[in-house]
């Protein structure tokens, strides 16, 4: 398999661009093969490449010294990158971490922008991006303050059930923000 299908059937579903200027982004971009367990992102750091995760499971979260808080999961062929900062040429606040092996394709900052202004349909793609990016945030927020951790759970069960397969239960506990006893608790209650 093409290190370049899954981002071609991302592009042709999500956000259909002209065949030249694909082709031209995708000679832009490199294959990363990054090892279970390695950081990829880390808070300080400034976000200088578009990434799009091929295939793995990462997790995303904010630490501080004395806890890590679970925000995403990313299981799925989709992009990474933490597109504020990216955007805003800022430092990131977020880690990410491999929980399997992964495929990442890379591509520099710089050589992106530079792909935006020569095709339009690319800065839709960015205003796109940041709509979803928003969208999700939003909900993200309304659901971790209005609804109880067993209804969030009920929602991944039924939207994100591949998170439930691929990703160790404390881990989920914590994007939950609640204890592992709880989520057990949680999972015999519905089961």
């Amino acid at each position: 398999m093409s290190s370049y299908n899954e981002i071609a059937t991302f592009f042709e579903t999500e956000h259909p661009l002209n065949q030249e200027g694909l082709n031209e982004l995708f000679a832009a971009f490199s294959v990363r093969k990054v090892e279970k367990g390695s950081i990829i992102l880390q808070e300080d750091m400034e976000e200088n490449q578009l990434r799009f995760l091929n295939y793995g499971t990462i997790r995303e979260y904010y630490a501080t010294e004395n806890k890590e808080t679970n925000i995403n999961f990313y299981t799925k062929p989709q992009f990474i990158t933490d597109l504020l900062a990216f955007n805003n040429d800022s430092k990131t606040r977020k880690f990410q971490e491999c929980l399997t092996n992964i495929e990442l394709l890379a591509i520099d900052k710089a050589v992106f922008r530079a792909h935006l202004e020569k095709y339009t349909c690319g800065k839709e793609f960015v205003k796109a991006s940041f709509q979803k990016l928003f969208r999700h945030k939003e909900l993200l927020e309304y659901n971790r303050i209005t609804k109880t951790p067993e209804d969030l759970y009920k929602e991944l069960l039924i939207y994100k059930p591949d998170w439930l397969q691929k990703i160790p239960q404390y881990h989920i506990a914590s994007y939950l923000n609640i204890t592992p006893e709880t989520l057990s608790r949680i999972r015999k209650r519905i089961s």
